[in-house]
């Protein structure tokens, strides 16, 4: 994992070409340690796809983290609380792209399993309410 730290470390700077190298190299190092099945190599794919939206590389990022979202859902089961973040960074990227529609459903699923398993006082639950805000202010969802 220190690799990933390193790894958002210069996504934060804005070395994106070895941030990016460093997520690739990591995922590699976990795949092979514990298995595309575990919940630490879906991170790591959603942290690399989280660096392509940084850098607009939106098509490249949404299988990512779909692939993301899959392995925790099986790995977690559906209601836990890292299912919730997978569900919002993916509608964060619909968002950026407008693509509101598939967004909304996303960031509403969010919110329910943080409301649940969190309760609704929870700094995450805030987040959600306030990505799904942002989402409304700037869609046009009927």
């Amino acid at each position: 994992m220190t690799l990933n730290n390193l790894a958002m470390h210069y996504r934060d700077q804005g070395r994106y070409a070895d941030a990016e190298s460093l997520f690739k190299r990591t995922i590699g190092i976990l795949e092979y340690a514990l298995g595309s099945d575990h919940p630490y190599f879906a991170w790591s794919l959603s942290n690399l796809a989280g660096l392509f939206i940084a850098q607009g590389r939106y098509a490249e990022a949404e299988p990512l983290y779909k692939y993301s979202l899959i392995i925790s859902e099986k790995v977690l089961g559906p209601d836990h609380p890292r299912v919730g973040l997978s569900l919002s960074n993916q509608a964060g990227l619909y968002r950026a792209q407008g693509r509101y529609a598939e967004a909304e459903p996303l960031y509403k699923r969010s919110l329910k399993i943080r409301e649940k398993v969190l309760g609704p006082d929870h700094s995450a639950v805030g987040t959600t309410l306030n990505n799904l805000a942002g989402l409304y202010s700037g869609s046009v969802l009927t």
